[in-house]
């Protein structure tokens, strides 16, 4: 057992976690970004939608929750802001760098944000339930309180891709690299980096400052060295309590987004960006495209199977930015730390250069994509429901 502050589960339990058998149009399991950005996008749809998941809606961060400013603009989920920055210090062994970033990095509080996205997916026919999802045969969910069928099943589970009956991937061996930080009371006014073997080689550090707290963490590329002494040191190092523990794996590299007839988004179909370990953007993205291909199957507009292949070529469609960024993280996990890895972070400075590239890093998952899909209410469902 890690030491520190841990969270206070909320979860039903005892005679409250009653059975839970039932039919449903849509089926989401998981309830973070991912699932939750589903569940939005049905919104008004006159759909039965269950999202299912172990903990309550908000319960369990894992990460540093961070998130350019633009995606919380898009999705009126200001409500949840900490702390926005529009400069990153990055330090290496040899010097320290700013970089000016072109558009600006929030912190935000994640039960907040994931209260405002259950908040736009509300509607009369819309039910959450905790629950753990054991696996599947068929259409048909198993979970610890009962079997759950739906025509349209999404996987938001994580990386344990759990609704997949392929081969699971284990860590250490898998395409997976490791975070954790703590989030000790204090305040900052820079979002800090560090590229230095003191901490990880082929990884990197970080202390941001979100409010009243900073979140001070060490990821590691390679699943096999470990981040927990690594990220004390920091810690102490920056003159804070390594307090209130939080991490995860975190999977670097694409994985099928369509299945045996299911649909996987965020971090089960390995949407988290390589290099950066940014997951909560893609799979808010990925689970919006999710959510605009089920809604078109329950429009009476295309069946499962298109909506599937469709999906599926719309995540493929991105494989070569992610293999560019994997490959990235590759070479910097060799150079790292060198005089040359310094020369490439110093080279940042220049403003165009850093414009460029943040620029295209952005158009990966680009905000405007909020913008591009139609809520309406589905004209056979509402027949339906007349």
């Amino acid at each position: 057992m890690i030491a520190g502050h841990m969270p206070v589960r909320a979860t039903k339990r005892g005679e409250r976690r009653t059975r839970l058998e039932r039919d449903c149009d849509v089926l989401v399991c998981g309830a973070s970004f991912a699932g939750l950005a589903v569940a939005r996008e049905l919104a008004g749809s006159g759909a039965r939608v269950l999202v299912i998941d172990r903990y309550e809606i908000g319960e369990r961060q894992t990460s540093a929750c961070a998130i350019p400013t633009v995606w919380l603009e898009a999705l009126d989920l200001l409500g949840s802001l900490r702390q926005s920055f529009d400069e990153l210090v990055v330090h290496t062994p040899f010097r320290t760098s700013r970089w000016q970033l072109p558009w600006s990095f929030s912190m935000f509080d994640y039960r907040e944000l994931c209260a405002l996205l259950w908040s736009q997916a509300a509607s009369p026919e819309l039910e959450f339930e905790t629950a753990t999802v054991t696996g599947r045969e068929g259409l048909t969910v198993h979970t610890d309180r009962g079997e759950l069928h739906a025509p349209l099943v999404v996987d938001g589970l994580g990386w344990r891709r759990v609704l997949s009956n392929a081969t699971a991937i284990q860590p250490p061996n898998a395409p997976l690299s490791r975070g954790l930080e703590v989030h000790p009371e204090g305040r900052g006014e820079e979002m800090e980096l560090w590229l230095d073997a003191r901490y990880i080689r082929a990884g990197y550090s970080w202390s941001f400052p979100a409010g009243d707290e900073l979140r001070v963490g060490v990821g590691s590329f390679w699943p096999s060295h470990r981040v927990k002494e690594p990220t004390v040191r920091l810690a102490h190092h920056v003159g804070l309590a390594a307090d209130g523990y939080q991490g995860n794996w975190i999977p670097h590299q694409l994985r099928r987004a369509s299945e045996d007839g299911v649909f996987f988004a965020g971090d089960s179909a390995g949407h988290c960006l390589p290099l950066t370990a940014e997951g909560i953007r893609t799979a808010i993205y990925f689970g919006l495209a999710c959510g605009r291909e089920l809604r078109a199957v329950l429009e009476g507009g295309r069946t499962r199977e298109q909506a599937l292949a469709r999906y599926g070529a719309f995540s493929d469609s991105h494989a070569r930015k992610y293999r560019w960024l994997l490959g990235a993280q590759r070479a910097m996990g060799q150079i790292n730390p060198s005089r040359a890895a310094s020369a490439i972070v110093h080279g940042f400075e220049n403003r165009r250069v850093a414009t460029w590239v943040f620029s295209q890093y952005l158009a990966i998952a680009p905000p405007s994509f909020v913008g591009d899909g139609s809520r309406s209410t589905p004209p056979r469902l509402a027949a339906l429901a007349a």
